[in-house]
């Protein structure tokens, strides 16, 4: 603390004091103003009339400090991160109505990163206006109980809480007095009481959120168990009301080139517009992206809310966004006819689909036609739409010739060839599944994603020659363990695969394709998928494994994506494309939390997403109770296996007791189950035919039991196989169905 010589003491100096040394007692305040014996009745009248006028407050047992300010050493709730990825916290002892001051907290060395809500005790430095702090000890204990989500069920012995994960096995019970008047089938947020009832932990109701009746319940459990975000704080809707159309004034004018946007018919943004143009004996290919970063900028409350939800969620009947509606629905939006500010790169390509050269623009566009992949597949097929203009038409047929020129060169890069169906639900007007099957894939989507991923490519390039910081998407090469266990799935396929080797996407391309057209195509491509890295965001580059590129960024989409936000701004700032809107020194000093940060919430909204799926495909399902379906075997584990029906891709799972009579034994490098009497094995990429026994749409499960399949003997059906000797030994033991 600072130590003063001058005996002179009044409230303004008091006040002074306390500013620097805030937390100081009675006995600090008095050895710093160098007070003794019946002059410190002057320090104690002093302080006791300041903080009867609210100018300090001294109900902290740590000393008193100046009102609106902290004590050095105390108690801290993490509250989220702020626009630049720093990690904030809020005060849990404030008792002031007016805001409390910024705390930025250092992250721990040590152990898991701090996540919202974490409780910690910190020492804290005065910076200004705001606080550092620094992690004294995590105070776990003291985070508040942890809350259950969970299906309220009214029943003959009293109330009942059902939770919604499926890993929970057990229920929960609740005096009425403790539901809040939540009724029976109703979605709840509960809180451990402590006590126990009945033999079941007691819960009381802390939030109701809606009736199961409701089939819009479904992405309700999806997006409460995964703590996404859905209301605007009040600021980030008068921000974005706030925002106005742009005029043309500083930016390229692009509005006479008829850039289209082929989309989804189901889409519910559009960010990406495209064009093509014969150039030399090549070809120019224009991609023009919403510019987002002239309405959402560095520090702005839509930003520091952007960053916080990270990117944009999907679910069969609505989407979370990570924009309010009047940017990502309006203003940003490139609707058919309506000027619109757009970032956009101009790429030029040879005969053989390699790239001469490119430059970005901050431009303004109007779209000439809203598409979607089927209709632009029409008119590539030559069959376009009556509805369209000559000069749609036209760019049409350039950008499939133009295509047919990259994908020459895309071949020869040879990125991962992976055919992983997409599943489609379909919503009927009462809000039920109407039907469940795959997405057609079409060339018009390839078309698109090509496009994509050399804009993306050209962000990266441009943003290094620059020398500008940015957040690489990287893709990192698959690890030894993994394919260690590739390779021992290979060898049951009579497949050699060295283990050890350099690998290339090329490498599994080759094998994807000796598997094309037969019976294991598609679990060759399940097996493929698991055994590739996760792609995250990072600002150090170790390139793109997959798409076996060396430089890779996110640029495309900005209005759902926080990582393309920061690669526009990036290029703002490092191609000096005009605006006060580019990457801050701020944020360039804290990418890599930001990249932590955007990583996280993007598995966030995968898992959701993939969640909720599974709790539409359950409740669908629940309609065919009793029905045979023709399936595949995905996964092998101890206690049994995943199947996917051929249909409708529903997954579930099939418990190793209903195998049949005898006691069947996992073999992990086959990745089989075998029948320890009869050698009777169930693989992956087995086909069987299972009989559905239950479906739950609360937790998305779905049991099926065996009606025919297996393959005895040994012999797996497999082209090549011997039938292997029945297994000696422990016989493998009956596991407890588990819900996947």
């Amino acid at each position: 603390m600072a130590r003063t010589n001058a005996p002179k003491l009044d409230k303004a100096r008091l006040l002074t004091l306390l500013a620097e040394n805030p937390g100081a007692t009675k006995r600090d305040l008095a050895r710093l103003t160098n007070l003794k014996g019946s002059d410190r009745i002057l320090l104690k009248r002093l302080l006791k009339e300041l903080e009867a006028e609210g100018v300090i407050d001294g109900k902290s047992k740590r000393g008193f400090t100046k009102h609106g300010e902290l004590p050095d050493v105390t108690l801290l709730e993490i509250s989220g991160v702020d626009s630049d990825g720093e990690l904030l916290a809020t005060p849990l002892n404030w008792d002031s109505s007016e805001e409390p001051p910024t705390i930025y907290v250092t992250p721990p060395k040590e152990g898991k990163a701090l996540a919202a809500g974490a409780r910690v005790l910190a020492r804290l430095e005065k910076r200004g206006d705001s606080y550092e702090a620094k992690v004294i000890r995590r105070l776990e204990a003291e985070a508040g109980p942890e809350r259950i989500l969970g299906v309220l069920r009214e029943t003959e012995h009293g109330f009942r809480v059902m939770p919604v994960n499926r890993k929970e096995r057990g229920e929960y019970v609740l005096d009425k007095r403790d539901a809040r008047d939540a009724r029976h089938n109703e979605l709840v947020q509960c809180e451990p009481t402590g006590q126990k009832a009945v033999g079941f932990p007691k819960v009381r109701v802390v939030e109701r959120i809606g009736s199961m009746d409701s089939p819009r319940t479904i992405s309700l459990i999806a997006i409460h168990a995964h703590g996404i975000p859905t209301a605007f704080p009040q600021s980030v809707l008068d921000e974005a009301k706030a925002a106005q159309p742009i005029t043309p004034k500083g930016r390229k004018d692009l509005r006479d080139i008829p850039l289209v946007t082929i989309d989804p018919e189901d889409a519910r943004d559009h960010d990406d517009a495209v064009w093509a143009g014969p150039e030399g004996d090549g070809w120019a290919v224009l991609v023009a992206i919403a510019d987002v970063a002239h309405y959402v900028t560095p520090g702005s409350a839509l930003d520091k809310e952007a960053l916080k939800r990270g990117n944009s969620t999907y679910f069969p009947d609505r989407v979370v966004p990570m924009l309010p509606e009047e940017l990502s629905a309006d203003l940003c939006s490139l609707k058919e006819g309506v000027d619109r500010p757009c970032l956009a790169v101009r790429m030029v390509f040879d005969a053989h689909g390699r790239k001469t050269g490119h430059a970005f623009m901050r431009g303004v566009m109007r779209s000439a036609a809203r598409l979607t992949y089927a209709k632009a597949q029409a008119a590539f097929d030559g069959n376009p739409d009556p509805s369209l203009n000559a000069t749609v038409k036209k760019t049409l047929a350039d950008l499939w010739t133009a295509y047919k020129t990259l994908i020459i060169a895309r071949e020869k890069r040879s990125p991962l060839d992976l055919d992983l169906p997409e599943r489609r639900i379909v919503l009927g007007e009462d809000g039920k599944v109407a039907s469940i099957a795959y997405r057609e894939r079409l060339e018009s989507m390839k078309l698109i994603e090509e496009c994509m991923v050399l804009a993306n490519v050209a962000a990266a390039e441009s943003l290094e020659a620059s020398k500008t910081p940015l957040i690489y998407r990287i893709h990192d090469t698959p690890s030894k363990e993994k394919l260690f266990a590739f390779s021992d799935f290979l060898r049951t396929l009579n497949i050699n695969f060295a283990k050890g080797q350099v690998v290339q996407p090329g490498t599994f391309n080759r094998i994807l394709a000796g598997a094309k057209g037969t019976v294991h195509e598609a679990v060759m491509n399940d097996v493929v998928l698991r055994s590739q890295a996760q792609a995250i965001y990072d600002p150090g580059n170790i390139g793109h494994f997959g798409l076996n590129l060396a430089k890779y960024a996110h640029f495309t989409s900005p209005i759902r994506r926080y990582a393309d936000l920061i690669v526009h701004r990036a290029l703002i700032r490092g191609l000096n494309l005009g605006g006060d809107d580019g990457l801050t020194d701020r944020e360039i000093k804290h990418l890599p939390e930001i990249a932590q940060t955007i990583s996280m919430t993007e598995r966030r909204a995968m898992m959701a997403e993939r969640d909720s799926t599974d709790r539409y495909v359950a409740a669908y399902m629940q309609a065919h109770l009793g029905a045979v379906f023709e399936a595949r075997i995905t996964g092998v584990t101890k206690f049994a296996l995943f199947v996917r029906l051929k249909e409708s891709g529903a997954e579930g799972l099939l418990p190793a007791r209903n195998l049949g009579t005898e006691f069947f034994r996992h073999d992990e490098r086959r990745q089989a189950m075998i029948g320890d009497r009869t050698g009777t094995s169930y693989g992956m990429g087995d086909i069987v035919t299972v009989k559905l026994v239950e479906a739950a749409p609360v937790t998305g499960g779905l049991r099926f039991e065996l009606a025919e399949g297996g393959v005895s003997g040994g012999s797996s059906g497999r082209p090549g196989r011997a039938p292997s000797k029945p297994h000696r030994g422990k016989p493998q033991r009956r596991f407890k169905a588990k819900k996947r």
